[in-house]
């Protein structure tokens, strides 16, 4: 279930990237969702690690990184709890 969640994650943040390529409506409730769902965990990137290079915002890569090993620990305590309770 989690990593269900975590890939729906990485769906928005994908769509957020894209989204911020073509000037959005900030109006737009789609937007202002994604954006909700999106900005906390990259702001909180962004004042961590300075992922700005030359006007280009690489916190949305490194977002993905993050989420994708994640996802691939989790895949790794299911195998050992499956193991030893299986």
């Amino acid at each position: 279930m989690m990593q269900g969640i975590l890939f729906a994650y990485m769906i928005v943040v994908i769509a957020r990237a894209v989204i911020s390529w073509i000037s959005p409506d900030p109006y737009n409730m789609i937007v202002r969702f994604i954006y909700g769902l999106t900005e906390p965990v990259l702001y909180r990137l962004r004042s961590t690690l300075p992922l700005v290079f030359g006007g280009l915002d690489l916190s949305p890569i490194a977002l993905l990184a993050v989420i994708y090993f994640l996802n691939i620990g989790l895949s790794y305590l299911q195998a050992l709890v499956i193991g030893a309770f299986g």
